[in-house]
């Protein structure tokens, strides 16, 4: 499935559904993905500032892809 995110309360709100989904605590997430308890949190509320590195590392060890398209870009 896919979804599309417009600012970083929509990828916040996505990254806690995955979690939940799978049984997570904001700990466990933070273990699994070498990240800190506090900054999970952070970016599930959608923190603006939060380091776009670290943002994907936690998607990514959701599971989750972060894809960006546009109509003028090609392969």
């Amino acid at each position: 499935m896919q979804k599309n995110i417009f600012d970083t309360k929509d990828l916040g709100l996505l990254i806690k559904k995955a979690r939940k989904k799978q049984g997570l605590t904001q700990a466990d997430l933070a273990g699994i993905s070498g990240l800190g308890t506090r900054f999970v949190g952070e970016v599930e509320n959608g923190k603006s500032t939060a380091h776009i590195g670290k943002v994907i590392q936690l998607a990514s060890s959701l599971g989750l892809v972060i894809s960006v398209g546009c109509d003028w870009m090609e392969d």
